[in-house]
């Protein structure tokens, strides 16, 4: 597996540590669909928050839709995403090694999977946002909820069932949680502001918005830069 890793300006003359931002593609997708992100990269730069990169590779050529969810051996997306690439990242870089320290994001199927391995590793990430994403896993049209094979499975899998049952654990670990959606997004729209309904009646902080335009990356580059900052304020300072 690969992942797209960009260091911010200073780092190899510095011995400063760095807050993380994982950020995940959307679906279906190619192998290299990952490195396609560097313009993440530009608007990372733009926030003056100095922090890493990380997009992983979120797909495989056969394996296009995986939905960032664990599936059986040598398909474990969340467990690679969530646990495998986190302890690599750190032993590699010089990062703030703790929940503090990172945030994961992420735009369309991008989104649900920031959502899923967020509210589903509390312990690990203190900023999820999702941007045009949805909250229950789909196939590849995003309009037909995919079956986890248990009611288990299926409630892990599903932010909507997740925000009323795990309200306790969610309020004590307080992750920031902030998404999006635009207001032509005709698959989207309406789960995101179900999702907004749910987050009110259980009292869960969290900030939505509702953007003019489409499901687009037009309107992902738009706001980028503030979202990318909103997300960096909630975390740990790069530090020595």
């Amino acid at each position: 597996m690969h992942a797209l890793v960009v260091l911010p300006a200073g780092y190899s003359t510095s011995t400063r540590r760095y807050p993380v931002v994982y950020f995940l593609h959307g679906l279906p997708a190619t192998a290299i669909s990952y490195s396609g992100l560097h313009w993440v990269a530009g608007a990372l730069a733009e926030t003056g928050k100095p922090a890493i990169l990380v997009a992983p590779q979120g797909a495989r050529d056969d394996d296009t839709d995986a939905e960032y969810l664990d599936w059986g051996e040598g398909r474990n997306w969340e467990t690679y995403v969530s646990s495998e690439l986190v302890q690599v990242i750190d032993s590699r870089y010089r990062t703030i090694a703790n929940r503090r320290g990172r945030a994961i994001i992420g735009e369309s199927a991008g989104g649900y999977g920031a959502a899923a391995i967020g509210f589903n590793h509390l312990d690990k990430y203190a900023a999820i946002e999702s941007w045009s994403g949805y909250f229950v896993p789909t196939d590849p049209t995003g309009l037909q909820r995919l079956d986890r094979g248990s009611k288990a499975a299926n409630a892990r899998a599903s932010l909507h069932t997740l925000v009323t049952t795990s309200v306790p654990e969610i309020k004590e670990s307080n992750p920031f949680f902030a998404f999006y959606v635009g207001s032509h997004d005709e698959r989207f729209l309406e789960q995101n502001e179900q999702l907004n309904r749910e987050l009110d009646q259980v009292h869960i902080a969290h900030l939505f918005e509702v953007y003019a335009g489409a499901h687009t990356t037009t309107l992902w580059e738009r706001h980028a830069v503030g979202w990318l900052r909103l997300a960096l304020t909630h975390l740990a300072p790069a530090t020595p």
